[in-house]
């Protein structure tokens, strides 16, 4: 079913010139002369290129329906990570490449949404927050206070963030997983 120009904001799935895109973000124009044009930003959910493209209303543009399920993360052999899908105890598969940028929140057992279209596993959306044990960080000293700066940790997974100078290693915190920045000591 097609749209128009007047119905694309951001966080919308759609399909332009065959393609599975979902905007980033949208500006939309309307010029004395011609027709309403949008000019958007569009993240390819397979690929996870990002475009500028400048949509009209003569441009065939299609709304996708994105499903949210239900996964658990399993485990990763090389460069294939497997998942269940909770309801269907199905083994679902995704290479290094389509996650590449979430493969260091991933952990076992992890809960988390697969995002599906046409019934195909095409991303997934981590909690917004996640809980890990620090593997590594230089040691605290006394004296150290929440206010006095920061220091690199890395977490059980290999990621680094920033924490407080009074976290040790084995302590377990809180990450923001959108912007990868310490929230608390759990």
């Amino acid at each position: 079913m097609g749209i128009s120009i007047g119905e694309i904001r951001p966080g919308i799935a759609i399909v332009h010139n065959g393609e599975l895109y979902t905007v980033v973000n949208c500006e939309h124009a309307k010029l004395g002369r011609g027709s309403a044009f949008c000019r958007a930003k569009l993240k390819n959910l397979r690929t996870g290129q990002a475009v500028q493209a400048t949509l009209r209303d003569s441009d065939k543009i299609e709304d996708a329906f994105i499903e949210k399920r239900s996964l658990q993360y399993l485990y990763h052999q090389g460069e294939i990570y497997h998942f269940m899908d909770t309801e269907t105890y199905e083994d679902l598969v995704m290479s290094h490449q389509q996650i590449e940028d979430k493969s260091m929140w991933l952990k076992d057992n992890l809960e988390l949404e697969g995002l599906f279209y046409q019934n195909e596993l095409i991303d997934l959306e981590l909690p917004p927050s996640l809980e890990f044990e620090i593997a590594e960080t230089e040691p605290g000293f006394r004296g150290n206070t929440v206010k006095t700066g920061t220091k690199p940790a890395k977490l059980s997974t290999g990621l680094v963030v920033q924490v407080p100078l009074f976290i040790e290693p084995g302590d377990k915190i809180r990450v923001d997983t959108r912007t990868q920045s310490y929230i608390s000591r759990v």
